[in-house]
């Protein structure tokens, strides 16, 4: 996983609530076996409509997903994570998100970002006028041309994992030397287990 530090650009200003799963990824795209590809079926219902965000030229590529109330919602897909990531999404903001939702974003470096409304509406704003937001994690804080400065908290366990690059993978193979160590105590008091010896034999 690559490590999550400043993420700046333009943002698509999206600001529906209550997106559910199925609208950012519907039912269809999940027989894929694979996360990459998913950017094209994101939102698909969305992009059907004339003079979509999604599709409109001038946000092509946004790295920022300014979102309403309640993102997320819905089944537990982690494809929706997935789909968004493979757009070039980095980071959503919204007032609030679903706990599984946030949980999949997070485990697949995708940074959320929870603010409140008003700021979301002035954030709106900004990326409809096509200028540059920046999200700092160190910091913990969105920031725009015009100095808007709006802070956010982030579970400190998640920002350290994000900001290291380290998914559940990593984080279990920083205890590697740990786990030889009790892999080999285990091993002199319990050889059968180590050797695959019928203990019955």
């Amino acid at each position: 996983m690559d490590a999550v530090s400043t993420i700046a650009g333009k943002a698509y200003p999206f600001g529906a609530k209550n997106v559910d799963t199925d609208v950012i990824i519907s039912a269809e795209w999940l027989k894929t076996i694979t996360r990459e590809g998913l950017g094209k079926g994101a939102f698909e219902s969305v992009r059907a409509q004339d003079g979509n965000v999604f599709d409109d030229p001038r946000y092509s590529g946004s790295p920022i997903l300014i979102a309403g109330d309640n993102f997320g919602c819905g089944s537990s897909r982690e494809h929706a994570a997935w789909a968004i990531k493979d757009m070039g999404i980095k980071a959503v903001i919204a007032p609030s998100f679903s706990d599984i939702f946030s949980g999949n974003a997070f485990k697949n470096g995708i940074l959320t970002v929870a603010i409140p409304q008003e700021q979301i509406d002035r954030l709106m704003e900004v990326a409809s006028e096509e200028q540059e937001i920046t999200v700092d994690l160190d910091s913990q804080t969105v920031t725009t041309l015009y100095q808007d400065r709006f802070e956010f908290e982030v579970d400190p366990f998640r920002k350290h994992c994000l900001m290291n690059g380290l998914d559940e993978v990593g984080i279990t193979l920083q205890s590697d030397a740990t786990i030889g160590q009790f892999e080999s105590k285990r091993a002199g008091a319990m050889p059968w287990i180590a050797h695959g010896t019928n203990i019955a034999a």
